[in-house]
């Protein structure tokens, strides 16, 4: 899928991060794109920003107030986005929380608030492109999952299985729709330069928003099914998995 200015896109948790990132490397090609979150202030703040690169590239940037975790509002909004950008080629999913979790903390309302944005409302949002790209055989969603995903850390254990519950329901989805023309990429991100990651005391292989962008959107033309971010990260990953379990639950990661 080459992305330019025919691409029309959804961009869900696009207030800052690796969401706001996005849209504006999309805006730059000169995409319409629709960038949704819950902080409205910030959307505004977005859209006022990206403006001048818009007008240069000849993008068009629509920005929703949105709560991902109320799953009931958004097939009708995927309807109104789809009239107003003309049509949806691309859907990415980057909303998500990570509240700091205290060693000896068990607060279910937190944890179930976790749930239903970082799965609930991935799920929601690709059912929604997925009776789309099944229709039309074509488009690609995008889920930006994590590192975390990849085995039960103690530190965050309900974003970390939210996470290993998106990859499973990614690849899930990738494997149905493939008979059907669209396509599925699930993004494994490490530590991005965000608001999760602030007062982290040095992360390892910490990069910005603005090239995690840059190489989520190469993974999309370049139809990858998975991919770390940075790439190097699935080496960290694969020895994660390989552990065994009665030493990593002695580990403090």
């Amino acid at each position: 899928m080459k992305l330019g200015n025919h691409t029309r896109a959804i961009v869900v948790g696009a207030s800052s991060g690796i969401g706001a990132a996005l849209v504006e490397a999309l805006v730059a090609r000169g995409a319409r794109v629709a960038a949704l979150a819950r902080r409205e202030g910030e959307l505004r703040s977005l859209e006022a920003r990206l403006r001048p690169a818009g007008e240069a590239s000849g993008a068009r940037l629509v920005v929703r107030a949105h709560d991902s975790s109320r799953v009931d509002e958004v097939a009708p909004l995927f309807e109104e986005l789809f009239e107003e950008l003309g049509g949806v080629d691309l859907v990415v999913y980057a909303a998500a929380i990570m509240p700091k979790t205290a060693p000896d903390e068990y607060d279910t309302t937190r944890d179930l608030e976790q749930i239903a944005v970082n799965v609930g409302g991935c799920i929601a949002w690709g059912n929604a492109a997925a009776r789309l790209d099944s229709s039309q055989r074509s488009g690609v969603l995008v889920g930006i999952s994590s590192i975390a995903g990849e085995r039960g850390r103690k530190g965050n254990p309900v974003y970390g299985a939210t996470k290993a519950a998106l990859n499973h329901y990614l690849e899930a989805l990738r494997n149905r729709l493939a008979e059907r023309g669209a396509h599925v990429v699930t993004i494994k991100p490490g530590f991005v330069a965000t608001r999760m990651t602030a007062g982290m005391e040095k992360p390892l292989w910490l990069i910005a928003p603005e090239e995690a962008a840059r190489q989520i959107l190469s993974a999309v033309e370049s139809r990858a099914n998975e991919r770390f971010v940075p790439c190097r990260w699935w080496m960290v990953a694969f020895v994660i998995r390989n552990i065994p379990s009665f030493i990593f639950k002695r580990l403090s990661i």
